[in-house]
């Protein structure tokens, strides 16, 4: 068990990743991995796009940006959200930061379930991709747009359903470090209080 909970404070995010294959063997235990998180009443209704194809990445990455720099920055709003406009309007932002691979997860937008069922597959195959020495990280950039126009008619003809939304995504790749693994040095933790009601 202690071996467990070093491996998870091992996984961090790569935001620098090789122009390197992965091998299709293990993408395919990745996205198992994410196909054996909980669902909410064992529903299992996640749709995994599991995305390898340069143009479409790099279609998607354009896409995201011209969608970003239409958006107003407004008072409060989420800074990740923010940056993403900010970068977008300058010109200079890839939302996937180059990854060979992203892996979109997608599930019922009718579903109360949709996003907490999403994360935990999300969460499954960044610990499968940290096992497997590969780099990855959360995007949210498809779930902030994920009733955007142009986006989604992209995503359709990718196998997105019509009852469908993207609630989260995965880059994965080999992290861009000289010795191709991501960087695993535990960060501190610097919130996430826990209160402790005893008997």
């Amino acid at each position: 068990m202690t071996d467990m909970l070093e491996f998870i404070k091992s996984r961090r995010s790569t935001r620098r990743y090789q122009d390197r294959t992965v091998p299709k063997e293990w993408l395919e235990k990745i996205v198992e991995a994410g196909r054996y998180a909980p669902s909410g009443g064992n529903c299992q209704t996640s749709h995994f796009l599991v995305i390898q194809d340069r143009q479409v990445l790099d279609h998607l990455a354009q896409t995201v940006k011209q969608e970003f720099a239409k958006m107003e920055i407004t008072e409060g709003m989420y800074p990740s959200l923010v940056n993403s406009i900010r970068l977008s309007r300058a010109g200079r932002y890839v939302f996937h930061y180059q990854a060979p691979v992203l892996i979109a997860v997608a599930n019922r937008k009718d579903y109360g379930n949709n996003i907490a069922d999403c994360a935990c597959a999300l969460e499954n195959m960044m610990l499968m991709a940290n096992a497997l020495d590969l780099g990855s990280c959360w995007i949210n950039q498809l779930k902030w747009l994920n009733e955007n126009e142009a986006l989604l008619s992209i995503e359709r003809e990718l196998g997105l359903l019509e009852h469908e939304r993207i609630y989260g995504a995965l880059s994965v790749g080999f992290a861009g470090t000289k010795d191709s693994l991501p960087d695993r040095k535990p960060l501190a933790r610097r919130g996430n209080a826990v209160t402790w009601i005893e008997a």
